[in-house]
């Protein structure tokens, strides 16, 4: 099976934020074919989630586990850490106080 460039990938998670009234946005712009992608959810009460995607080595699933959750600042400082290591690296930031960011429904694994 053909793999989704990262682009076509942040794009197609836009749209779906969109289409539900999710305020998204790309705070980081990564290479286009290849890079990873981080999502970070900020609950706008000084709280945030980082998601990063995993791949079990076991089945060959890809899902979406938790990076780090906490403080706000506390969550940025990992993001500034990931993207030392990783130059190629996409960080999206979703703004939604009731926590949604889609990344539990079918198509984002």
């Amino acid at each position: 099976m053909p793999r989704l460039t990262a682009r076509f990938w942040v794009d197609a998670y836009l749209t779906r934020l969109r289409l539900q009234d999710i305020p998204a946005f790309v705070v980081a712009h990564g290479d286009d074919t290849g890079g990873a992608v981080l999502v970070k959810l900020a609950t706008l009460d000084g709280r945030a989630v980082l998601f990063q995607r995993s791949f079990d080595l076991m089945t060959g699933d890809r899902k979406w586990i938790e990076l780090a959750t906490g403080d706000e600042p506390e969550v940025d400082a990992t993001v500034t850490r990931q993207r030392s290591f990783d130059p190629d690296l996409w960080v999206i930031e979703v703004e939604d106080r009731q926590g949604r960011h889609l990344l539990d429904e079918p198509g984002f694994s």
